[in-house]
């Protein structure tokens, strides 16, 4: 069989209408957007008319769109912008000096957590990161209790990329515009899977990614409030209204716009379809694979994500396994690939280190068909019989009770032969 791909959180395969927009682009058509003459505003017509698309696809107004190469560079954008680091490097010198506060959570991408690492480790920054319940959602109070005087940003994405929990992020926002303080948005996981109104969030920060809704790589956006001011990360030109100098990626940002498009004209069936896939696969996994617990399904979730732990299975082994068979999902975020420590997101809910280890994140996308499910299922239940069998920590009956009790602990295996994640511990900040 062809291979089926199962790892649409980390990207999607590109649309066939943002390719055929971008084509002219790569080809027959050319001009730098900000030259005057007829080819560079043939350039400048088309990246507006992206830029028309992508705030529709936001609930936004053209104007508010800054277009950038990735969500990491918008989130960044924002984070150094806000910090003011120049500002807190003269102050720094004088002593005595208080210090700016951050608070983000501890679920946030690595291009929000390593932001506030380093204000945290070179510019002096104190950095609060509230931790997730059990079930994957940073509670709204716990964000508010946080919050200092001289608290300068709150950042709470609002769709996990690894175990698709939405947070609360209408409600924070709602807590720090009482106390002034403004809220990055990082989206980039939820575009074109739900309904997204920037405005009507709250925030004053909002960033999306083209790649994760069939759109090209290469192509991000920052929606910003409007009577906020953003400095710029990049600076050397007046592009983005100054806001982020660098010529204008054209061919890329063509197929952001087309894809956008096809993503706002297209969400209720998107959704729809993707929690189909999405359930048909979580309401047979626990027959087909005894002792496999799905974590997170309590929450509100994105409906195309799930995610499993399969205890006594290293999950980089069957990773490899299934990828042999013809099925390609994920570890974890894309982004922390290539490293053998649990992820931090799991270990934030409370996951022990044996299970994060063990767990699987299968994303589906519009491509997929009932029949690819059920195809995974089948090489799923294989390949993790067979890594039980080989390992070490399998009871000698092989029965998934005794693994579970090898693995987690009696009180792990009282669970059952399958189950969802139980609650493990309280919100807390640190």
């Amino acid at each position: 069989m062809d291979a089926v791909y199962l790892d649409h959180n980390a990207t999607t395969p590109l649309d066939p209408r943002a390719r055929d927009a971008m084509l002219p682009w790569l080809g027959e058509r050319h001009g730098n957007p900000s030259s005057i003459h007829r080819f560079g505003q043939a350039a400048r017509n088309a990246v507006e008319e992206a830029r028309e698309k992508v705030a529709a696809l936001l609930g936004a107004r053209a104007p508010e769109v800054v277009f950038t190469a990735s969500g990491t560079e918008a989130n960044n954008a924002v984070i150094f912008d806000v910090s003011d680091v120049f500002r807190i490097a003269r102050r720094a010198r004088a002593a005595g000096e208080r210090k700016d506060h951050l608070v983000i959570s501890a679920l946030e991408h690595p291009s929000v957590r390593e932001a506030a690492a380093r204000l945290e480790r070179e510019m002096g920054f104190e950095v609060t990161r509230v931790s997730p319940g059990a079930d994957g959602v940073v509670p709204a109070a716990a964000v508010a209790a946080a919050l200092r005087p001289d608290t300068r940003l709150v950042s709470l994405m609002l769709a996990n990329n690894e175990l698709g929990t939405l947070q609360p992020v209408a409600a924070v926002a709602a807590l720090c515009r009482e106390r002034g303080v403004p809220v990055l948005c990082d989206a980039v996981q939820a575009a074109g899977k739900i309904p997204l109104d920037a405005r009507g969030l709250g925030v004053d920060y909002l960033t999306i990614g083209a790649h994760k809704f069939h759109g090209p790589l290469g192509a991000a956006a920052l929606w910003v409030r409007p009577g906020v001011e953003v400095m710029g990360l990049l600076v050397g030109g007046s592009q983005e209204r100054r806001r982020r100098a660098s010529t204008e990626n054209v061919p890329a940002l063509a197929g952001f716009g087309a894809a956008a498009a096809a993503a706002a004209a297209e969400l209720p069936r998107r959704t729809a379809h993707l929690a189909g896939l999405r359930d048909r696969f979580e309401a047979e996994l626990p027959r087909r694979v005894p002792g496999a617990i799905l974590h997170c399904t309590g929450a509100p979730r994105l409906p195309n994500t799930s995610h499993v732990a399969f205890p006594g299975v290293e999950g980089e082994s069957l990773l490899i396994r299934l990828d042999l068979a013809g099925f390609a999902v994920s570890t974890g975020s894309a982004c922390s690939s290539g490293t053998v420590e649990p992820s931090r997101t799991l270990l934030a809910i409370g996951l022990p280190p044996e299970e994060a280890l063990a767990s699987l994140r299968v994303s589906f996308g519009m491509t997929n068909r009932a029949e690819d499910v059920d195809a995974f299922l089948a090489a799923l239940a294989h390949e993790v019989a067979e890594l039980r069998r080989l390992s070490p920590l399998a009871a000698a009956d092989g029965s998934a009770r005794s693994l579970r009790a090898r693995s987690f602990g009696p009180e792990a295996a009282s669970r059952g032969s399958s189950g969802t994640r139980r609650s493990h511990h309280p919100a807390e900040s640190a």
